[in-house]
């Protein structure tokens, strides 16, 4: 089985580059699942319905998010316009599941593929640098202890190398990936841990590499450069599309490659 992790999205230049290869990719590389983290591709900051439409319409199973899946309000009634346990399109847009109780949307989406291969998809958030949120560690052995897939990938949005790492070993054997989004920024340390657990600590945006992190480079410098505050513009040049290629046994969950993605125009 092949999983295809495609990194943050951002704004209108990720959403280009994405679509401009998702199709060949996943029909060269044939892969099985695909998942998206959509949550900065409205301009860099959240996803639309709409949005969020036109990355399933490219055959994505799962969107991932993370700390700006809010920053599009309208988000939010989409998300919870399809009931718990459902298959429906705006069930299978996930935020990190150790939000506060009462936060509206669902952490952990459970499918199937049409060959009857069941999966898991999970999100996190990171408190180091990061929004106050409960402990990512015990959450995920809440979620995994009423899972019953194989199949299990966790997106782990958390700013720090160090949590990112910590995760990944403390779900080695327990996950088929453990996989870091959030600072936009491919780290090249993709492997696959000794209790056959995939890990990279970022999968990297997908987005545009002429800027700061996605974000127009002027303005970040003159926010450094003076410490005043200015309104951030999505960047749109040098696109890319950062993902990672996971192998798997469906039967075990177990990982078995993975390969890093970095595409051009």
């Amino acid at each position: 089985m092949r999983i295809l992790f495609v990194g943050d999205v951002f704004g209108s230049a990720g959403r280009r580059i994405v679509r401009e290869h998702l199709g060949h990719v996943v029909a060269e590389r044939g892969v099985d699942l695909l998942i998206v983290n959509a949550e900065n591709a409205a301009g860099g900051f959240g996803v639309t319905p709409a949005i969020a439409e036109d990355l399933f319409d490219l055959g994505a199973h799962v969107l991932t998010t993370g700390n700006h899946v809010w920053d599009k309000r309208e988000i939010i009634e989409y998300m919870q316009s399809a009931p718990a346990g459902s298959h429906e399109r705006p069930r299978r847009v996930i935020r990190p599941a150790n939000y506060v109780a009462g936060t509206p949307g669902h952490g952990v989406y459970e499918g199937e593929l049409p060959n009857g291969q069941a999966y898991a998809v999970i999100n996190l958030q990171g408190r180091v640098f990061m929004a106050t949120n409960d402990d990512p560690f015990r959450t995920a052995d809440a979620l995994l202890e009423k899972i019953k897939a194989k199949v299990i990938f966790v997106d782990f949005h958390a700013e720090a190398t160090s949590e990112k790492v910590a995760l990944g070993w403390y779900l080695d054997g327990r996950v088929t990936a453990v996989v870091g989004t959030h600072t936009h920024v491919p780290t090249a340390d993709d492997r696959v841990l000794p209790g056959g657990t995939a890990y990279q600590t970022d999968v990297g945006m997908s987005g545009p590499y002429d800027s700061v992190i996605g974000v127009e480079k002027e303005q970040v410098l003159n926010r450094f450069l003076t410490g005043m505050p200015g309104k951030f513009d999505a960047a749109k040049g040098d696109p890319r599309m950062a993902a990672l290629l996971i192998e798997c046994d469906g039967k075990t969950g177990r990982a078995q490659s993975t390969q890093r993605l970095l595409l051009g125009e």
